[in-house]
């Protein structure tokens, strides 16, 4: 069954204080507005409306959780760069993203989304500024991967491959195309190694038990 299959919504919140208390793992999906998450998480789930797809860029303000099963959880996170949101609500958004990226203990990676003709924008850089030191690790989704030739999108990725390599370690990163559903196996097989993994609380339970 695909990784996202039963994701069903959990809760939105706009306050750190308000984000779900839980033992399990959540992995976080970020990107600039009108770069395609929504589209991607969509895709993932195989549904059409899990998350909202906006004509209207910056329209997800707060983090939207969904639920896995198992203890595990989808996190959307508002999209950033919109030039006409208001400038409070951009610093509110950046307070936001910046604290949960770097000081939450379930978050167990980070799945960053550039559309492939745009790739690497300076608040692209930013998100990863904040969340690399954390250790955790990062996929990178080139998405609208069908707007290029294939020779395009091949060469983009490379590159994108090896600005990584430099500037970015820890980072991994693919073709995705949501309209062709190109590279759905790839980003599951990829997130689910995360999710597999034993969150925090479990690593100490397991290890409590060994020692009884």
């Amino acid at each position: 069954m695909p990784l996202f299959q039963n994701a069903t919504f959990l809760i939105t919140v706009n306050h750190l204080r308000d984000l779900p208390q839980h033992t399990g793992l959540e992995v976080a999906f970020a990107g600039r507005s009108n770069a395609g998450k929504s589209s991607a998480i969509n895709t993932l789930a195989n549904r059409n409306r899990l998350a909202y797809v906006s004509k209207t860029p910056g329209r997800t303000q707060h983090i939207n959780y969904f639920s896995l099963g198992n203890d595990r959880y989808l996190v959307d996170l508002p999209g950033y760069g919109y030039a006409k949101v208001p400038p409070s609500i951009k610093q509110h958004w950046e307070n936001l993203l910046s604290t949960y990226l770097q000081v939450r203990l379930p978050l167990c990676g980070l799945v960053l989304i550039m559309d492939i003709r745009h790739p690497f924008t300076p608040l692209d850089c930013k998100m990863l500024d904040w969340f690399l030191p954390t250790g955790k690790p990062v996929h990178i989704l080139l998405t609208k991967s069908d707007k290029l030739s294939r020779q395009q999108a091949t060469e983009t990725l490379g590159k994108a491959k090896a600005e990584l390599a430099r500037s970015y370690p820890n980072c991994t990163v693919q073709l995705f195309s949501s309209l062709k559903r190109q590279g759905i196996e790839e980003a599951e097989k990829m997130i689910g190694s995360w999710l597999s993994a034993p969150s925090p609380t479990e690593s100490v339970a397991a290890e409590q038990n060994e020692q009884t």
